[in-house]
């Protein structure tokens, strides 16, 4: 099974990213990710720029609004990701309790596969998109 681990850090927009002075956070993260590598688990991951840096589109009714960063409506935003490859839920979220960051939430979800969805469905893809 597949599992997303969004982060969610509470630090300011200024915090964001590499600085100066937070070399150590930067290599315990590393050697996080490391471990991850080393156990097979890891797929895919990577740090976001800051909201300022992105922006959204909203669909209403099949219109698309696109409104720039920041988002002074978000309280969360996610500032990375892991994608990992489990055993079970159970196992996932030991890895990222595992996770070395300061201040900040870790979110783990299933990633859907194929076989999740109904037989109709993936019949679809598979004409459509070849699997």
């Amino acid at each position: 099974m597949r599992f997303m681990m969004f982060m969610y850090p509470e630090i300011e927009e200024k915090d964001w990213g590499p600085q100066e002075g937070n070399v150590e956070e930067f290599e315990a993260m590393s050697r996080y990710n490391e471990e991850l590598r080393k156990a097979g688990m890891l797929l895919s991951l990577d740090g976001l720029q800051p909201p300022s840096e992105g922006g959204v589109v909203k669909m209403t009714d099949g219109e698309a609004t696109i409104t720039d960063g920041p988002f002074a409506e978000a309280k969360e935003v996610v500032g990375g990701y892991w994608l990992i490859q489990a055993r079970s839920k159970e196992e996932a979220l030991e890895w990222a309790s595992r996770c070395p960051a300061q201040n900040c939430r870790i979110e783990v979800r299933r990633v859907f596969e194929m076989e999740d969805f109904p037989q109709e469905v993936q019949e679809v893809v598979e004409e459509n998109f070849g699997g």
